[in-house]
């Protein structure tokens, strides 16, 4: 059975419902609650392209990234390593796909922390909810969380006022993640939706 399979699963079973609307700014807490998820659930992912950032999203080792490490070309090859716990694990490829900009790939089997997943209901939009991403660190300053607000872009993308590497997961107050990034804009990021996500690998699972 495809790895793809129980993380089409995971993803369902993961997913809590949407609030009507996120309209508060997150608080400290919530900040600090979503830092803490990222600091477990990110990884570095390497691939024949180049290196990146990934989040975990199934509990088997699968890894959501952009798909910058890797190309569809490489899709069920044993090609990129993925960074876990001080360890560089080899990673099959499971899924590249370039009009998304987003790829998973599949750490070696074993038990991983996997995020919260939170999807939208059906007909829902990002547009205007607040959102959490994690501003990587540099030689003077710590990795640091703050919040946003979305803004809309060419279906089915969303726009977020944050400098965040592609492959960086997107959360909401509660540590649910909420997207992930795809590319890097002048005034920020660009991200795809885990609804988009799911539909994508419910379809590359498929017969």
């Amino acid at each position: 059975m495809s790895r793809l399979s129980p993380l089409v699963l995971t993803l369902c079973l993961l997913a809590l419902p949407a609030l009507a609307a996120d309209k508060a700014r997150p608080s400290r807490a919530d900040l600090q609650r979503v830092l803490e998820q990222h600091t477990r659930s990110v990884v570095k992912v390497s691939g024949p392209q180049r290196t990146g950032h990934g989040v975990i999203v199934g509990a088997a080792g699968q890894v959501l990234t952009s798909v910058e490490p890797v190309g569809e070309e490489y899709v069920g090859l044993q090609v990129a390593t993925v960074e876990h716990a001080g360890q560089a694990l080899p990673a099959r490829v499971l899924l590249a796909n370039v009009a998304l900009k987003v790829a998973v790939v599949a750490a070696p089997d074993g038990t991983y922390p996997a995020v919260a997943v939170r999807l939208l209901k059906d007909g829902d939009s990002l547009e205007g909810r607040w959102v959490v991403g994690v501003v990587p660190a540099t030689r003077s300053r710590p990795a640091k969380p703050e919040a946003a607000q979305v803004s809309r872009a060419p279906a089915p993308f969303y726009d977020v006022p944050l400098a965040l590497p592609p492959g960086s997961p997107v959360f909401d107050g509660d540590g649910r993640l909420v997207a992930v990034v795809v590319q890097r804009t002048r005034r920020g990021c660009r991200v795809l939706p885990m609804g988009e996500v799911k539909v994508t690998l419910a379809s590359a699972d498929g017969p």
